[in-house]
């Protein structure tokens, strides 16, 4: 019999079975992948954490190995909660729910100490998410922490870090249902080795992802031409623990016909690979523009900061025709693009003169496309200074389709471009929990026993998603699912 059962190997699952393992002693972690496979989603983030600070000494309490020299070179400004929480409001449309967005917002930065205490260690995300201006690196939209190590990095210490504290992890154990009655829930019945057996626990906390790996329930939820998408991360989130709940009566919230999608190699494999990680991902569209098969722009490119809008664009690119798109850039900006513009597995066409560029864009109509960037070229307002570090209102006026911010000609050899598809994260809707963490039934009541947290939790992420949040949402939940099921 053990005190606490999470369902569940990633982020949010090691976080809820550490806190729970502080007020217990008995616990287990069911992970349904193979060991060299685990980790769920989390393995294949960057591992960028989105935490409210108040300055450089909020920074400092994370990484205190930071030497002089980097934080003089490094302007970190803040990131208030406040900030935080509207940053959460607008980029979901004011539809996250608020009382679960406060708790994640306000336990942001407690919950990364607490993390660093467990032996999860950061590193600043100046790769990612800064620009040198003036000699100095100056951090923008509010993302300033990585996980050293990434996403396999954060997954090696909370795995560490749990088997320190004598917590029990069993691999290749798929969850299927749990047991319960008029009581509460009192274990989960997995698959393990080909054979079914039960498991007893006081308390279990559903922490297995979204449902993403799972072409017939995208299709149904997501809709018609989702089972088309690539999918980002782990191939075993399959929407198997809300299923669970669902089936003993859980109540289903939020964006259910919403994800987490961004644009992503075009001919990557179907499931992530973890040689690669996110490096599929193609995220320095706002420096450049994006031409579909028609030879169209479609999108604003630089309508926020990239971590704004990259989890929305995705679905955008899906909907072109063929779901694809190219991304093209000019030599003036070809020192910005991020380094997994640089990966060997990469479909890229260079050029010296835009005619010759459209000409070897596969799927293209070559005509099209040329008259689309000549048209954009007169449009840029070019007596605005280009700024990366700022929304610089450099923009283009008079077109169907405009671009608000960073609107850089296409006039500069060599020519590059890059073709992507749609790449799916993870699925928004999911189980309704309160602020306890407690999964809630359809009558409205808290199921006794019964926790969740990460992305299978709904209501709180809808249509977009500010980038490193899912990484902070699965830890806090997940921190307090763990804690609450053990005291209970």
């Amino acid at each position: 019999m053990y005190d606490v059962i999470v369902v569940g190997g990633g982020n949010a699952a090691f976080c809820a079975a550490l806190a729970a393992r502080e007020h217990c002693d008995r616990v287990l972690v069911l992970e349904r992948a193979p060991e060299e496979e685990a980790g769920g989603n989390s393995r294949f983030t960057a591992g960028l954490l989105r935490v409210a600070y108040r300055g450089v000494d909020d920074i400092r309490r994370l990484i205190p190995d930071l030497s002089e020299e980097e934080i003089s070179s490094t302007d970190f400004g803040a990131y208030t909660e406040e900030q935080f929480l509207d940053d959460m409001a607008r980029v979901t449309e004011y539809r996250c729910d608020p009382d679960l967005t406060e708790v994640l917002v306000r336990q942001s930065l407690p919950t990364a100490l607490w993390m660093r205490s467990k032996g999860v260690r950061f590193t600043a995300a100046w790769g990612r998410q800064a620009f040198k201006v003036e000699g100095r690196f100056k951090f923008w939209g509010g993302l300033a922490v990585e996980a050293v190590g990434g996403g396999p990095g954060l997954v090696d210490s909370l795995t560490q870090a749990a088997r320190k504290s004598g917590i029990d992890i069993w691999y290749e154990s798929r969850a299927v249902s749990l047991i319960a009655d008029d009581d509460g829930i009192h274990g989960v019945i997995l698959k393990k080795a080909g054979k079914t057996v039960e498991v007893k626990g006081r308390s279990v906390v559903l922490a297995a992802g979204g449902f993403q790996a799972n072409t017939e329930w995208r299709t149904r939820y997501l809709g018609p031409g989702w089972e088309l998408a690539k999918v980002r991360g782990t191939r075993f989130n399959t929407g198997d623990a809300i299923r669970m709940a669902l089936d003993i009566g859980a109540q289903p919230t939020g964006n259910w016909s919403g994800c987490h999608a961004v644009a992503w190699e075009r001919n990557a494999p179907e499931f992530g690979d973890l040689a690669v990680g996110d490096q599929f991902q193609k995220h320095s569209y706002p420096w450049g523009i994006y031409i579909n098969a028609e030879g169209k722009r479609f999108v604003d490119e630089g309508a926020d900061f990239r971590n704004y809008t990259y989890a929305k664009y995705g679905r955008v690119v899906l909907q072109q025709p063929g779901q694809f798109a190219w991304q093209i850039f000019d030599g003036k900006v070809k020192h910005l693009l991020r380094d997994e513009y640089k990966i060997r597995q990469v479909t890229k066409r260079v050029a010296n003169t835009l005619p010759e560029l459209v000409s070897v864009l596969d799927d293209v109509n070559a005509d099209a496309a040329l008259k689309e960037i000549q048209n954009y070229n007169a449009a840029v307002r070019t007596d605005i200074p280009f700024n990366p570090n700022v929304k610089d209102g450099r923009h283009t006026e008079g077109l169907a389709v405009p671009k608000s911010n960073w609107a850089n000609t296409i006039d500069t050899p060599p020519f590059e471009a890059y073709a992507v598809t749609c790449g799916i994260t993870f699925s928004f809707g999911g189980l309704r929990i309160n602020t306890d963490a407690q999964v809630i039934n359809s009558d409205g009541q808290p199921m006794r026993g019964l926790y969740a947290a990460g992305e299978l939790v709904g209501g709180i992420f809808w249509f977009n998603y500010p980038g490193g949040s899912g990484l902070t949402n699965g830890a806090v939940f997940g921190r307090i699912a763990g804690a609450n099921a053990a005291r209970a």
